[in-house]
């Protein structure tokens, strides 16, 4: 029996790690994904939308541009979207949580969590959107 040097030993130990993680990943792949249905622990349920104050929303009212040639545009009834090329990629109510925060509705329903999902008004006109952090600036009238 021939003995290997440590060296090649730990090569082959590697390589034969990996190969196993590869097959396994490949076992856990080739089927198709199903959207998780509301009310599982994955994705718990929305809850009914709010009724939404003008008041409330007031801060929030009008057109926000960001730099990425994008924007968000909302209503006095808390209504609201966000465009990119001219591609509107959210549509929804804007919940207000307290202070200058707002979350924004999912799929109809309101999440009732803060999430990643929402904006806040920071001084000076300027709203983050907490998905990609990214500022806007409020547009003139």
């Amino acid at each position: 029996m021939r003995v290997r040097p440590a060296r090649v030993r730990r090569s082959l130990a590697l390589a034969g790690t990996a190969l196993a993680a590869a097959l396994a990943l490949a076992a856990c792949g080739g089927e198709e994904k199903r959207p998780v249905p509301a009310g599982t622990a994955a994705q718990p349920p929305l809850a009914p939308l709010p009724k939404v104050k003008p008041a409330e929303v007031r801060p929030l009212v009008g057109r926000w541009v960001g730099t990425a040639e994008d924007y968000f545009e909302f209503k006095a009834d808390g209504t609201g979207v966000w465009v990119k090329d001219g591609k509107t990629l959210w549509k929804g109510l804007a919940i207000p949580e307290g202070g200058d925060r707002f979350r924004f509705s999912w799929q109809g329903g309101d999440p009732k969590t803060a999430s990643y999902w929402g904006v806040s008004l920071t001084g000076g006109g300027k709203l983050v959107f907490a998905g990609t952090n990214q500022t806007y600036t409020k547009a003139k009238a």
